[in-house]
């Protein structure tokens, strides 16, 4: 059952907090994708044309741990011992990055929640207003993944399928070797993507529920994305409309 904070933030005059309190924001759009799938090159243009505050989770909990802030630290204390960030850390962490936000802000989030309990744990302070999912062909992403080689000297990223080296297998600067990551060999790269399937694919039968979850197939990012800002366009108009007619 939806609660009143599901509702877009400017119909409801108070969120229903359980714990720590939380500015309002306007609206909130996630983006979900598969490592390697383009949600990065997505989430770049959708920042391009649209005023959203890009909230990307792996980026806050850096800067936090950096800063020295306090759940910085707290975050940090995890870290070094190799576990992983408690769901309520990371929501808090968010909801502090919300803080900062204006009450008109439109927020994106990018790479949280990634889990069904995460979700749930969100949902008690902000909603997700709509739910983007990439959804690109697992060995679309293994070919352009494992395409990628590298020279170990200067970092230099080769691609073969668009920035292939001048002579097979070796830098164009110094004609030294490239080398292949081995998060980048295939195999390493079919096992990430399957770990994501498991963790993702609860979450989007979760949004898919709330009803406020869309799916784009595709292959290539410029294809997809202009279907993403059509429908983003739609989505945020009938903000727009809805928002006019409450202030009549």
């Amino acid at each position: 059952m939806r609660t009143l904070c599901r509702l877009p933030r400017f119909l409801s005059s108070t969120l229903n907090i359980t714990s720590a309190p939380c500015r309002r924001v306007s609206y909130v759009a996630l983006i979900m994708g598969p490592p390697g799938g383009g949600k990065g090159t997505i989430s770049k243009k959708i920042l391009k044309d649209f005023s959203f505050t890009h909230l990307s989770t792996g980026d806050v909990l850096r800067a936090n741990v950096r800063a020295g802030t306090e759940i910085g630290k707290e975050a940090e204390t995890y870290m070094k011992a190799g576990s992983l960030v408690p769901d309520d850390v990371m929501v808090r962490l968010v909801l502090a990055e919300v803080e900062n936000c204006s009450s008109a802000a439109s927020i994106l989030l990018d790479g949280f929640p990634r889990t069904v309990p995460q979700a749930i744990e969100l949902d008690k302070h902000i909603s997700v207003d709509l739910a983007l999912n990439l959804n690109i062909p697992t060995e679309v992403i293994v070919e352009r993944i494992s395409n990628r080689w590298i020279h170990p000297g200067s970092s230099r990223v080769y691609a073969y399928d668009y920035n292939p080296p001048k002579i097979e297998g070796f830098d164009d600067e110094t004609g030294e070797p490239l080398v292949q990551r081995d998060d980048d060999k295939p195999e390493a790269v079919r096992t990430r993507l399957l770990t994501y399937e498991k963790e993702t694919a609860p979450l989007i039968a979760y949004y898919q529920a709330e009803g406020v979850l869309t799916s784009f197939s595709g292959t290539e990012s410029d294809v997809i994305y202009p279907i993403v800002k059509a429908h983003l366009e739609k989505e945020l108009s009938k903000v727009a409309a809805m928002r006019t007619e409450m202030q009549r």
